[in-house]
């Protein structure tokens, strides 16, 4: 599987299948139409150290603890399409994770800008200190 630069081997991948839960009727009990993608990321000599980082931090609950990225996939009534999309998601997360963020850059707000700020919260005191019980007087 080619993600951009990066080509994943099969034996990176390992899928198992398993029973779904939810609707299918009587078949759903005979089926195992759900998918388990586990992917041994940590292992992976074709990821880069920072891309294995990014997608650690982005797969979640779904890293182990052995460094594994399993996704479970459970859409479809068809195993075929369920496989499909499990693959999809391997793919748009390893994606992700090949993005390097853009390093933010500490700015300070202009003189004027701090000023209009600070005079718009004496006007706001104002109008606020201006409101209260009114004298019958």
């Amino acid at each position: 599987m080619k993600i951009g630069p990066i080509e994943i081997e099969d034996w990176e991948m390992t899928e198992q299948f398993v029973r779904a839960s939810g609707p299918g009727g009587q078949n759903v009990n005979k089926t195992s139409s759900a998918v388990e993608l586990r992917f041994e990321a940590e292992r992976s000599p074709n990821l880069p150290d920072p891309v294995k980082r990014r997608l650690r931090r982005l797969a979640g609950r779904r890293w182990t603890q052995d460094g594994a990225l399993v996704i479970f996939v459970q859409d479809t009534r068809q195993q075929s399409r369920n496989r499909e999309i499990a693959r999809e998601r391997l793919a748009e997360l390893i994606a992700k994770a090949l993005e390097k963020p853009k390093r933010r850059v500490a700015t300070k707000p202009t003189y004027g800008s701090v000023k209009r700020r600070l005079k718009a919260k004496k006007v706001r005191g104002e109008v606020k200190a201006l409101r209260g019980s009114v004298d019958p007087d």
